[in-house]
């Protein structure tokens, strides 16, 4: 069983762990409010912590809240992103949830009880149509999203990073 809280600067091992893994792997960070690009775990959390309001969000982000993901042992083993509301590119391309599962905890169906989680965080910020995006190759991906209901609307070419993004939509109410 997954849980899902907010990280704290206790967190700091862990997630920097986690990000080592990842880049280690060549993989990409999804869902990690861009953890893969920041240079400290202090600025990280500063920017978590500081585009969680709108009052304080970040120029070019939209309000947003990232969770760790925990098992039952409480070892993290993902990390996922409720955005608030979309800009034009999370619209086309990002949506308001982005997740990512530890690349030795895949398999396990952690992805899809963490995105059903999610899926309640985002109706208690009032998100009753959740938009939700992921590369045409990622087929765990795609099954995750339709397991919680996610109904594929298009795809669509991302000139950014040259990626075909299936665009689906969650009914959340």
């Amino acid at each position: 069983m997954i849980t899902l809280r907010s990280p704290a600067p206790s967190d700091r091992e862990r997630i920097w762990a986690y990000r080592a893994e990842f880049l280690r792997a060549g993989d990409s960070l999804d869902g990690t409010a861009a953890l893969d690009r920041a240079e400290s775990f202090a600025e990280w959390f500063s920017a978590v912590e500081d585009n969680r309001r709108a009052e304080s969000v970040r120029s070019g982000m939209v309000p947003a809240t990232s969770f760790l993901a925990e098992d039952a042992a409480s070892s993290l083993v993902g990390m996922i992103q409720l955005r608030h509301c979309l800009n034009d590119y999370l619209l086309h391309f990002g949506g308001h949830i982005g997740y990512s599962v530890r690349p030795a905890e895949r398999q396990h169906g952690y992805a899809i009880q963490m995105l059903r989680l999610t899926l309640e965080k985002a109706r208690e910020h009032g998100i009753e149509k959740v938009r939700i995006c992921c590369d045409h190759y990622n087929v765990a991906s795609a099954k995750t999203i339709r397991a919680n209901g996610g109904v594929l609307e298009d795809e669509c070419f991302d000139s950014s990073d040259g990626m075909l993004t299936q665009r689906y939509w969650i009914q959340n109410k």
